[in-house]
């Protein structure tokens, strides 16, 4: 199955703006869950049906509402039409391989980026699509399937804890994005821990496994680049955003923001360096061992190469070879192959062959 990217077959001949689901549905059912808050009360609810969302939109000062499971393309396009959500968005909602972005209107903020998460049976990096729809008192988010990496911002809701309670639901927006960069920033520390054993791996007896967890890295960090150089460019733009929805109060935060996921970026872009490097390290070794067996080749052939020559001689089948009929003369022989053996490697270790 590809993973760098998704096929758009279901998109072809398509009406712009007729929200098709692309990607492979990971979830079975759907599920909408609710956060009605303010600063003095909270209720956690899931929904049978969107059409109960009535009920609670003016309920509440604050609402985040979340959907699991995006190929239910019926159940987003309700939630367009009960909150004014243009079809453009909701098209690129459905669509899985949507490149992290932004958009602004006067009267909401659309932010589509990719979660990232570390598979530990398959030893790989998984991404999910996650769509955020903000507006003055609402934000709506999208997922792709159930279970996610937001339960810490969910506790500071329940537990009234930091400024969550008593900020606008923009503030809510960036407690979420901070958690999906701080995500990036662990899983960086993660893959950059075993990219830096590898050198140690290199240097002491480099070998195909070696070899193997170099290019699997490799993929893996250009899976996360694929992610994180356009969320890097998505939330810069928060910095040039000119809207009521998010205050000077608010905007300290989206600015530090910026720092963090260009944090990631950078670890990134080293680490993929460093691959490089090692790989040029360990070819360079590799090589360097097979120069090393060549030379111990070299030097057995060069030096068996006259003991050759005079067996060669002294195993002919003329008749009259002087050095035959002497008593000694096998013994003479012995000592001119031994003679010629230690001068050609008195003369390799001058040279400093070996």
């Amino acid at each position: 199955m590809a993973r760098f990217i998704t096929k758009q077959k279901n998109t072809k001949n398509v009406i712009p703006g007729s929200p098709v689901f692309v990607g492979n549905q990971k979830e079975e059912n759907t599920r909408i869950r609710l956060i009605g808050y303010d600063e003095n009360e909270l209720e956690e609810v899931e929904l049978e049906t969107i059409n109960e969302l009535e009920n609670y939109i003016s309920k509440y000062k604050r609402l985040w509402i979340n959907i699991d499971g995006l190929h239910d393309v019926e159940l987003v396009r309700k939630v367009g039409e009960l909150f004014g959500i243009h079809t453009l968005i909701l098209e690129d909602i459905v669509n899985t391989d949507q490149r992290p972005r932004v958009d602004i209107e006067e009267h909401y903020i659309f932010t589509s980026i990719k979660m990232m998460f570390l598979n530990k049976e398959k030893h790989q990096l998984e991404a999910e699509q996650i769509s955020m729809y903000l507006l003055k008192n609402v934000l709506i988010t999208f997922q792709e399937k159930q279970g996610d990496i937001f339960e810490s911002v969910r506790e500071r809701l329940r537990n009234k804890t930091g400024r969550v309670r008593n900020y606008n639901t923009t503030y809510l927006k960036y407690c979420l994005l901070d958690v999906i960069v701080d995500n990036y920033n662990f899983l960086m520390e993660t893959f950059g821990e075993k990219v830096e054993d590898l050198e140690d791996k290199i240097l002491l007896q480099p070998n195909k496994n070696t070899l193997q967890e170099i290019n699997k890295y490799k993929i893996e960090l250009n899976y996360f680049r694929k992610a994180i150089r356009p969320a890097r460019e998505a939330i810069n733009s928060f910095r040039a955003l000119k809207t009521e929805l998010i205050t000077k109060k608010e905007q300290p935060f989206f600015n530090d923001l910026n720092d963090l996921v260009q944090r990631s970026y950078d670890s990134v872009e080293n680490y993929k360096s460093m691959l490089s490097e090692q790989l040029t390290v360990y070819s360079t070794n590799v090589n360097n061992r097979l120069n090393d067996i060549m030379k111990i080749l070299t030097i057995f052939s060069v030096v068996f190469i006259p003991i050759t020559f005079i067996a060669g001689i002294y195993g002919t089948n003329f008749e009259y070879i002087p050095e035959l009929r002497y008593r000694s003369g096998y013994f003479v022989m012995w000592g001119v192959i031994l003679l010629t053996v230690l001068i050609m490697l008195g003369y390799f270790k001058y040279k400093k062959w070996f």
